[in-house]
Order: structure tokens, then sequence, then C-alpha cells
């Protein structure tokens, strides 16, 4: 009788300790019916303990639309939805349950928490599954430090676009994609026509404000979450475009280049025209046999330079440049092309 007693007593205290731990703490039985909703919890989520004690609906703390917590995964024994839940997730340091990481949208209270989650299991003698202990740990001020730092790394500090760095890598993983689903990638090179003269007759600082009111107008006409606007190098932008066919981005290409020069950035250098200019050259494909993302890039940057060639200001396509350049006749830029290429 004492040891029923003695086990009662040490059950409460433990319960009242854990109801007045500082760490977000909720505790669900087998049928994943909330036992403990502790103040740190109710604090951290803006759910008081009377609105899920006793029900399932501790997801509605975290999520708007019904989903598992971690804790549903452990009372379930469903690891293997961890990776479609959550950002970050797998076992626990300590060997037992699961640890996880997720955006979490906080409904009662409007925010948005990165919350660092570990839940693990709790059996009795016989081994049977009497609760799961799920902690959260608010990690929001270090993931937005983490992702600040992220996208300084990943950004040109001149124009705010994509730097060369995150291109190269991004036009590697959308063309192993294009690869996969048989869709076509678009690729445009974009050049500031006479830059150099530009910053000779203008200064430097001013070639700096241009290359910036460029990549304004570059980001604007890349709208879609999909696309990347990069600065390529000097006064050379990229702009990768999945699932864009040729005919689609040659017109976003065109846009582009309109848009700057309605701007009427004076530039006046003898020889370059009364007002600032671009060229593009444009390159689509769907990946097939043994092509690559090298070779995309390599029929951009021809296109480009087939639209120099040919005057500059204008749009030239991989597709049409052969044509395009046969019309210089016995200036032969392509092979003078083919040497630059081989030397970048």
């Amino acid at each position: 009788m004492a040891q029923v007693k003695n086990r009662s007593v040490a059950h409460s205290y433990a319960v009242r300790l854990m109801e007045h731990l500082v760490v977000p703490t909720f505790v669900i039985d087998p049928k994943r019916r909330v036992v403990i909703w502790n103040q740190a919890c109710e604090r951290l989520t803006g759910v008081a303990a009377s609105e899920v004690l006793g029900t399932t609906g501790h997801w509605r703390a975290f999520y708007r639309q019904r989903r598992y917590c971690l804790a549903d995964l452990v009372a379930l024994d469903r690891p293997d939805k961890l990776a479609a839940l959550y950002a970050e997730g797998g076992p626990s340091d300590a060997g037992v349950g699961l640890s996880a990481e997720n955006w979490c949208v906080m409904p009662k209270l409007g925010n948005q928490l990165y919350l660092a989650i570990d839940a693990g299991s709790i059996h009795d003698q016989a081994g049977r599954l009497i609760a799961v202990v799920e902690t959260l740990r608010d990690m929001t001020d270090q993931k937005r430090a983490e992702l600040a730092l992220q996208a300084l790394a990943s950004k040109d500090g001149l124009t705010g676009l994509a730097n060369r760095r995150s291109f190269d890598a991004a036009l590697q993983a959308e063309w192993a994609r294009a690869h996969r689903t048989q869709r076509p990638l678009a690729l445009l090179f974009v050049d500031v026509d006479h830059f150099k003269l530009f910053n000779d007759r203008h200064g430097h600082q001013n070639g700096d404000e241009c290359l910036r009111a460029v990549a304004a107008i570059v980001s604007k006409h890349v709208g879609r979450p999909a696309d990347l606007a990069a600065r390529y190098g000097g006064e050379e932008f990229a702009i990768i475009m999945p699932e864009t066919d040729r005919a689609a981005a040659c017109d976003v290409a065109e846009r582009i280049r309109k848009a700057v020069i309605s701007q009427r950035i004076t530039h006046g250098a003898s020889g370059a025209g009364s007002v600032l200019t671009l060229s593009i050259g444009v390159a689509a494909d769907v990946p097939g046999g043994d092509s690559s993302a090298e070779w995309l890039l390599s029929q951009a940057d021809q296109a480009l330079y087939a639209a120099k060639a040919l005057g500059r200001n204008r749009t030239t396509s991989a597709d049409a440049m052969l044509a395009d350049l046969a019309r210089l006749g016995g200036r032969k830029p392509r092979a003078r092309f083919l040497a630059r290429a081989a030397r970048k």
C-alpha cells in the first residue's frame, strides 16, 4: 500500500514539475490526447491548457491546417513521415524518439516561429507506451540570423541579385530537374552595351548606379518564384528560367531590353548612342542525351556575342544565331567567339 502511495506522490510531483518547467512542454497519451500542457507552452503558443487538455487538437496551436505534430509521429511510430512534414529532422541525439526543426505559424498569436522540437516516448515496465513528451525551443532569432547570413553570401553586393556562385549552383540544379521532367530550360545573358565607355564618360560611381538600375529592371521582369536573376560578372547579367521555351524567353528578353531604353539613362559616349542599351543572348533546350548545363551556357554566350556583333541593342537567340551571323559575310565573328570562349 505504501509503495502505491509513493508512486502516486511521485507521479503527482512529476506532473507539477513538468507543468512549471521553463521549457515549453506538452504530453499526449497513447490515443494522442493531451494530458499535460504546461505554462511555458501556453506562453509560447497563446493557447491555454483548458483549450487542449483531453483533446487531440494540439496541432491547432502550431498550424492552421490539421497535421501531425512530432509527438504524434512518435506515438504512431511513423518516422517515415518526418521528411514530408519538417524542414529538418531525424532520430533524437539521445537515441530515443525524434528531433526536428520547422517554421510554425502560431495561429493564436498571429506570428511565425522557427521551433526546435524533441519528442520522446515513455513506456511502462512491460514496454507498453504510456505517454509521449514533446518539448519546444524558440530558435526564431537564430534562424533569421542564419538566413540573413546565407542571403548575404548568395547575393551580389552591388545589385542585390544572386551572385555568380548562386547562379552556378542553380543552373546545375535546374538542368538536372529539366532533364528529369523533360521540360525546357531557358537561359538569358544580358550585357550592358559600351559599359566601359559609360564608365569613362560618367565615372565609376555613376557606373554603379547604372548597374543597379539595370538590375532592378531585370528583377522586375523576372517575377516567377522559380526564375533566378544573377549578376554574372562586371556589366553582364544572367537569367535562369525553368519550364520556358525559346519564344517565351525571347519575349522576356525584349521586355527587359525595351524597359531599359524607356528609362532614358544617358550614355552619350562616341559610338554608343544617346541612351543606355542592352544586348541579350537567349538559349533554351529540353535536356537530353549527353548535353550539359555548360552546353546551354555556351549557347547563350554565343547568342549574346552574335547580338553584339550584329550592332548591339538587340536580342538574338541561339537558334537564329548562325543565320544572323551569316549576314556578316567574311568577318567570321563566330570563330573569334570560339577563341574568346576557350579563354574564359
